[in-house]
């Protein structure tokens, strides 16, 4: 009997744990020897219809960034940072493409060894 609980509690748990999402994946055009186009990037995230995610959608896009402090027993500080928007393409039920709406200004950023989306910065539904 206790067996059985403990599997029903760990089964039915399961779906209220915490999610993260990210970008999983990106392509991008290639370059034909124009120098002046800028090239085109989609980016594929965790996220979909089941989450509130469909077309037009904007999603931020947060890198985190570890910085390792010396001076307090060398603890590790984490700090999730905005870098920039994506606007969604379409979405299917647990993901969706997306392209970059927006960048941070450099202005109002830390500085990051790199400035565009990159695959595992985290995503959530941008709420105004």
């Amino acid at each position: 009997m206790k067996f059985l609980v403990l599997f029903l509690t760990l089964t039915l748990t399961q779906s209220l744990w915490a999610r993260s999402y990210v970008i999983f994946s990106m392509n991008e055009e290639l370059n034909m020897g124009v120098n002046d186009t800028p090239l085109r990037k989609n980016y594929f995230i965790n996220m979909g219809s089941n989450q509130g995610v469909k077309k037009d959608t904007v999603i931020d896009v947060f890198r985190v960034i570890s910085v390792l402090n010396p001076y307090d027993n060398k603890k590790r500080v984490n700090y999730k940072v905005k870098i920039g928007e994506l606007k969604v393409i379409t979405s299917s039920d647990e993901a969706a493409i997306g392209f970059v709406n927006s960048y941070l200004p450099k202005d109002e950023a830390p500085i990051f060894e790199l400035e565009q989306f990159m695959i595992g910065d985290h995503v959530a539904i941008s709420v105004n």
